[in-house]
């Protein structure tokens, strides 16, 4: 059953966390944000590495600590409301992990959550994208061709989080494309594969400490090994591994638009205008109040939809709804905390305008609002 308050265990690791956040992530946010795209600043994997964040949804067997989805959720929405491009690099090696969870073989858990989880600063990817298939992975032109003992990957991949960065990639590659959905597999491309290289490095307006960018294959030969599970299941275990990434997309909602009341909330308290601080106008404490009350609504739907999965219930409805609700409040709360503000909002003095771009990027990524829509009205 769900319970509103956190267990013992819980509360110790929310408050480790949150102080992991304000002395590894937080003084560095801003910094990191205003550097070039191409810059990436890899004393962020050494800060989770010292924390012992970087296996931190592996289960227990294969040497990670085995935390619940819940417990995971309450963690990571401490690091984004510190830096949700921050948390980003981390997020991207869970998906890589959601992958190997849902699809991989014993074999293929044993040797990949091992090194993952040897705390040694391994980061994992998953590359999905391409310039023709986003939301519609049917048309996914990447081929893998069967060759003997190996596949040969030929094509190029783009908007990859934790491109050029990875150790690890989970790619999703066609292997006969008349076949579409029928035809997908996932394949397991380690950094250092001859014929794989990163090539452009996106200039993205926010999530900027998360290196993003484009995967090239070059006849790129890995052991037929490497097939993630069975042959094509590559669709179904996408979309499996998108349905457990959705709750901790949206708890990064949920970091930023606190992060951003936080800061909103305490710059009324503390601008005075007519003799009084503006938190005592009737408009401005209402719509701290209606902030609030958001912030609270999308995170006891990120926590129902957690629950769920760790009662090994059905989630995928629950998870759409939590991504879609949380990502879209989260956007229009920065939007009001800046307005709150004025024009210290709108300037850099404030890192309102930081929120806001990161927050924008969570109604596209893993599933567009769009397609939350979709999924849920299936669902349905």
């Amino acid at each position: 059953m769900i319970s509103f308050t956190l267990t013992e265990e819980q509360a110790a690791l929310q408050k480790a966390a949150r102080e992991f956040a304000d002395k590894h992530i937080r003084p560095y946010a801003r910094e990191i944000d205003r550097q070039p795209s191409t810059h990436f600043d890899w004393k962020i994997v050494d800060r989770f590495v010292a924390g012992g964040y970087m296996a931190y949804n592996i289960p227990k067997e294969y040497g990670g600590p085995g935390i619940d989805m819940l417990t995971c959720a309450i963690v990571c929405e401490e690091f984004a409301a510190a830096c949700a491009g921050i948390s980003g690099v981390l997020g991207g090696t869970m998906l890589f992990c959601n992958c190997l969870k849902v699809g991989g073989t014993e074999e293929q858990k044993k040797e990949y959550f091992t090194l993952l989880a040897d705390n040694k600063g391994r980061v994992g990817a998953m590359a999905l994208t391409e310039r023709q298939a986003g939301s519609d992975m049917g048309n996914v032109g990447l081929l893998a061709r069967r060759e003997g003992d190996e596949y040969i990957l030929n094509g190029v991949k783009c908007y990859i989080s934790n491109a050029g960065v990875a150790d690890f990639y989970m790619v999703l590659a066609t292997t006969d494309p008349a076949k579409k959905y029928a035809g997908l597999d996932f394949f397991i491309v380690p950094a250092d594969t001859p014929g794989f290289s990163v090539g452009k490095i996106e200039d993205k307006i926010g999530l900027r400490a998360e290196q993003t960018g484009e995967l090239i294959f070059e006849n790129a030969r890995i052991p037929a090994a490497n097939l993630l599970g069975k042959p094509s299941t590559g669709f179904l275990i996408a979309l499996q591994a998108l349905d457990l990434s959705r709750p901790l997309v949206a708890v990064n909602a949920v970091g930023i638009a606190r992060a951003a009341y936080e800061v909103a909330l305490d710059y009324a308290r503390k601008r005075v205008q007519f003799g009084r601080p503006i938190f005592k106008n009737q408009a401005v404490a209402f719509a701290l109040a209606d902030m609030a009350t958001t912030i609270d609504a999308m995170r006891l739907m990120i926590w129902r939809a957690c629950s769920l999965i760790d009662e090994g219930k059905e989630y995928t409805k629950e998870g759409s709804m939590a991504k879609l609700f949380a990502s879209e409040a989260a956007v229009e709360i920065c939007i009001k905390a800046m307005h709150l503000a004025g024009a210290a909002g709108y300037s850099r003095d404030l890192p309102l305008e930081k929120y806001l771009r990161d927050a924008k990027s969570l109604t596209i990524i893993e599933g567009t609002s769009e397609i939350q829509r979709h999924v849920i009205s299936e669902e349905l």
